[in-house]
């Protein structure tokens, strides 16, 4: 049987530019390994994305006065963790964690932000990328986090934040960088980024990637991926520029089970249970069959942005951009509904999904500074129009179901159930299973269509005194069709963000602001966890009519200061988020309109260089939440939100020893988690992972790292499904890098 249209050997497309990189190039002055660069904390982005400030034209301010918090993870954080994916990239900032996956819940990045699913409020340059894909770093300059109610922003969803991935693009010079990486578990990695200057207003940039590993700790689960990013620049330095970008990654892994949980049914929870977690297994054990299970993915983007300074501190702004991505897979979870767990079983259920996502958008934006009746205003004003369309179906898996004697498990593991069933605690995932599989048609279709305008400004009243406003209205209009069902809704969302900002000195701020988001129906174009525009299965009587759009509304009251010469930036806040005509999504796709939600929390972040050897990364957050009125289930009433630690933190810290040495260490602690709001739960425990480097620079031109991940093999879970498993997290990893800088 073939089921993997895409793989081609993820090493081909980077391996030899990695090597002529090495080889061919003209050597110049290269900056310290390992070293960061200070974090610069501009909101005002130059034409050039490449600094570690924002690229959003969308803040009008500089971050320090800014009345929101964001943070910036910049290159070289990513490059000092060794973070290959965003989801590695995303663990450096506290207060975000992941959901797990499930058929009716594509595998890809969902990441949850201050207790709210993300997955549709992920943004690349500024436009949103809806596909349920699992990002790759290789072409972006730095990841962007938004916390708080973001729908002023980004437009639909960001009740809790948004993500905004920030792409490399050409610079006016010359310049090549590669790596090339070996590790543990059959770790090999390769990168190249080459510039190059073709005039004085002209430059062609081009990222290449392959990455082939298996993953620590895990029997048989691996990732293939590669990727090639051409980008061309005209105009550089001139009032009138244009960029040519094209993104394409292409995966092929052998996706993860994870572990069950350990009651399966609610006949088996002992009295008094209200808590139940992974079952105490080998953590290698791997319920999948490497015969049958694969997940293929595919990511195309091309953009065309065009710009011209219309006067000074005046510029206008066009974005065009076309996106495709697909997604095949099948992989088992070890499903635990029918009680196999309780007597040593697990049914291989298989999960699957065949998807494809077109989207065309176009941005429009006007930005500047003026002044106007005797006040500084810095403003950011656009239109944004949007069509996208989702495909989806499945595959037909003979794998056995049921429960009493129709149960795969009923005779026992191995042959008798045609490997269908497997031992809790010594599966073998190359059993020679042979059942049919028979891929569906993409029956299903979600299209949506957004309209949008916003205005942004920033007003200088005095020295001391800002404010900050914010305006968004999207005209939503979004359907949802199969063979035998069709449903529409149209919903006009109004959002809006306002901050007083207070500086009681050049380099701080304290502020207090206020803003709103709005969740619609099928906000994630059936790519997501929920939010769907029909009826889900625990939801029969429900229709498009009483779906209207999950409102959040945020105070938050903050406070930031860059000290230590401005190199360092610190940032505290208190804030409120409630949630009124709230949808509890579960990861089984089903949901409730569950009446209010709120979440009381408090988040410390730090970013910047201590001294000029000692730079630091990382912060603190605390989550309070409360299921307040759940409407349809009353054992949630007062508990928390699911995947949604009451604590987490991180930090990421170098040190430069001398010039040509140097060494950092991290810390990521994520509290306990709870995949969904019932009477029992289940859970995983909080851990605290802890990471290592050392880097050494060889020349000016080469230099070695190596980095330690997990250091201590601690044993831990990432995710947890609402019943049935829970994600584990990679063991101990070795990686010894050698980066090479013309």
């Amino acid at each position: 049987m073939s089921h993997a249209p895409f793989r081609v050997h993820p090493l081909a497309a980077a391996m030899g530019c990695t090597l002529l990189a090495f080889s061919s190039v003209h050597a110049q002055t290269a900056a310290p390994v390992s070293t960061l660069s200070p974090i610069r904390v501009e909101a005002q982005a130059p034409a050039d994305y490449g600094t570690e400030t924002s690229a959003s034209i969308k803040y009008t301010a500089p971050l320090v006065d800014t009345p929101h918090t964001v943070t910036v993870i910049p290159r070289a954080v990513i490059d000092d963790t060794a973070s290959t994916t965003l989801v590695e990239a995303l663990r450096t900032t506290p207060g975000i964690t992941f959901g797990a996956g499930e058929g009716g819940n594509p595998l890809g990045d969902r990441p949850f932000i201050r207790g709210y699913d993300a997955q549709a409020s992920t943004f690349v340059d500024g436009m949103r990328d809806i596909g349920a894909t699992s990002r790759e770093v290789f072409n972006l300059e730095q990841v962007e986090v938004s916390k708080g109610p973001d729908g002023a922003y980004g437009g639909r969803g960001g009740a809790g934040g948004s993500l905004n991935l920030i792409s490399k693009t050409p610079r006016a010079e010359n310049f090549t960088n590669a790596s090339l990486s070996l590790g543990t578990d059959a770790y090999k990695r390769a990168t190249v980024d080459g510039n190059w200057k073709l005039s004085d207003t002209a430059a062609f940039r081009l990222n290449a990637m392959g990455h082939d590993a298996n993953v620590p700790g895990r029997d048989k689960v691996d990732n293939r991926r590669w990727g090639i990013a051409p980008s061309l620049s005209l105009g550089l330095g001139t009032p009138t520029r244009a960029t040519f970008s094209f993104y394409h990654l292409k995966t092929d892994d052998l996706p993860d089970s994870g572990i069950p949980f350990q009651y399966g049914t609610a006949a088996s929870i002992p009295a008094g249970v209200t808590e139940v977690r992974p079952v105490d297994v080998d953590r290698h054990n791997f319920y999948g069959l490497t015969n049958s299970d694969f997940r293929e993915t595919r990511s195309d983007i091309g953009t065309f942005r065009l710009e011209h300074d219309l006067a000074q501190d005046l510029t206008v702004r066009n974005t065009l951009r076309y996106t495709n991505s697909a997604q095949d897979y099948i992989w088992t979870q070890p499903d635990d509904s029918q009680g196999n767990v309780n007597n040593g079983l697990v049914w291989r259920r298989a999960n699957t999904r065949t998807s494809r996502i077109d989207s065309l958008a176009n941005q429009t934006e006007i930005f500047g500074k003026r002044t106007l009746g005797g006040m500084q205003h810095s403003f950011t004003a656009g239109v944004e129009l949007s069509r996208e369309k989702g495909e989806s179906g499945s595959y037909t898996v003979a794998r056995g179901s049921g429960s009493g004697a129709a149960n795969a498990c009923a005779n026992g593991v191995g042959a008798v159930s045609s490997y269908n069933c497997t031992s809790l605690y010594d599966p073998n995932p190359d059993d020679p299973w042979t059942g049919a599989i028979t891929r569906g048609e993409r029956s299903t279709e979600n299209r949506t269509t957004t309209k949008s305008v916003y205005a942004f400004d920033t007003v200088t009243l005095t020295d001391q005194w800002l404010v900050n406003l914010g305006l968004r209205v999207d005209d939503y209009d979004t359907r949802y069709r199969t063979p035998t069902t069709s449903v529409d809704r149209d919903d006009t969302l109004f959002n809006y963000q306002a901050g007083v900002i207070y500086k009681p000195a050049t380099n701080g701020s304290i502020y207090l602001s206020y803003g709103t988001s709005s969740t619609p129906s099928n906000a994630t174009l059936g790519e997501g966890s929920g939010y769907g525009i029909t009826p889900g299965r625990g939801n029969v009587g429900l229709n498009a009519a009483d779906l209207a759009p999950e409102k959040t509304r945020s105070v938050e009251l903050g406070t930031k200061w860059n000290v230590f010469d401005e190199k360092l930036a610190l940032s505290a806040a208190i804030f409120r988020l409630d949630t009124t005509n709230a949808r509890v999504t579960l990861p089984d796709n089903t949901y409730a309109m569950a009446g209010k939600r709120r979440i009381n929390g408090l988040e410390l972040g730090f970013a910047g260089n201590v001294t000029q050897q000692w730079q630091v990364f990382g912060g603190y957050t605390l989550l309070d939440s409360e299921v307040r009125d759940d409407g349809t289930n009353s054992a949630a009433a007062g508990q928390p939100f699911p995947n949604t630690p009451k604590h987490s933190a991180s930090l990421w810290t170098t040190y430069a020893i001398t010039p040509d040495i140097s060494v950092g260490a991290g810390a990521f602690y994520v509290g306990k988690q709870y995949g969904s709001n019932a009477a029992v739960r289940r859970m995983i425990p909080g851990y605290v992972r802890y990471d290592a480097m050392a880097a050494y620079r060889i020349n000016p031109n080469l230099d070695l790292q190596l980095n330690i991940l997990n250091l201590t093999n601690k044993y831990y879970f990432t995710s947890t499904y609402s019943t049935h498993y829970a994600s584990v997290g990679a063991g101990r990893a070795a990686i010894l890098s050698l980066n090479a800088k013309y």
